[in-house]
């Protein structure tokens, strides 16, 4: 049965852990979605993870669009979350409204999600206010990476932390039905969890949140630019892949592959008569 924001409120409710992982293609999203994962995000993470920019920022709306309808096409199940790209809701809540209803039209999502606290509440209003379900993103917010100066765990002064729960309450009175928490010490993002009534989404926040996101190429060692210290490894599958490559291009180089089994044939008389 398809997750929905119903799914999220649901779980807040009866202490349900929920799960996300992104995603950027169809056959990631078709394998996540069959391991039974809540939800799938398509972030704007794809700028670093799938065209190897430096940061999120020159990731575009078409780029965005063009992922999650791959994306969407591959989740029959899990709720499917779009990251709305930098620039795209920050210049005027109409411009929000309208980049918001572009992702749930031609991306085909069936929520979407941006960054900030009480400074994007009234996008987060008007843009629930058209019927689109918006999921929250605070602390370590990567689109203003510029602005702090690097990759830092967010609300580790008194001040930081009580503006990261104001923003936490920003967000869930603006309508947000959730609301994602990066890089915030443990018992900060517990505190913000135990006060809401929205479920919050972890990642690098301590196992007291509603639930977890990984970006899908870091938990799997797909991804070694950059290994943020909140990823666990699942799996080395970039180990695995790199020597898959490694023996497909010594076989082929060697004649080893292919062989019969994986050519086709045809009748010896069809060959002579060409001639």
């Amino acid at each position: 049965m398809k997750k929905t924001v119903v799914t999220f409120a649901k779980a807040k409710q009866e202490g349900t852990k929920l799960t996300m992982l992104t995603a950027y293609d169809y056959s990631t999203a078709k394998l996540i979605d069959e391991a039974g994962v809540d939800s799938i995000l398509v972030g704007d993470s794809l700028g670093n993870v799938i065209l190897g920019y430096e940061d999120t920022l020159s990731v575009t709306m078409e780029d965005m669009i063009h992922h999650g309808a791959a994306v969407a096409r591959g989740a029959k199940e899990a709720l499917v979350v779009i990251d709305m790209p930098f620039m795209s809701y920050q210049t005027s809540v109409y411009d929000a409204v309208v980049n918001a209803g572009r992702l749930m039209k031609e991306g085909r999502a069936q929520a979407v999600k941006l960054e900030g606290g009480s400074e994007v509440a009234p996008q987060i209003k008007a843009i629930t206010a058209a019927g689109i379900p918006v999921m929250a993103h605070i602390g370590l917010t990567p689109q203003s990476i510029n602005a702090f100066g690097g990759f830092k765990v967010q609300g580790k002064t008194e001040a930081a932390a009580k503006k990261l729960l104001e923003d936490a309450f920003a967000v869930q009175e603006a309508g947000a039905f959730a609301v994602v928490l990066e890089c915030v010490p443990d018992k900060l993002a517990k505190l913000v969890t135990d006060k809401l009534d929205i479920p919050t989404i972890g990642i690098g926040a301590g196992a007291d949140c509603d639930g977890q996101v990984l970006v899908y190429a870091d938990m799997l060692g797909m991804f070694s630019d950059f290994t943020p210290k909140f990823v666990k490894r699942f799996a080395e599958t970039g180990k695995l892949m790199t020597e898959a490559f490694k023996q497909y291009n010594d076989q082929v180089k060697s004649g080893v592959y292919p062989t019969k089994e994986h050519t086709y044939a045809i009748d010896d008389e069809v060959i002579e008569k060409l001639y």
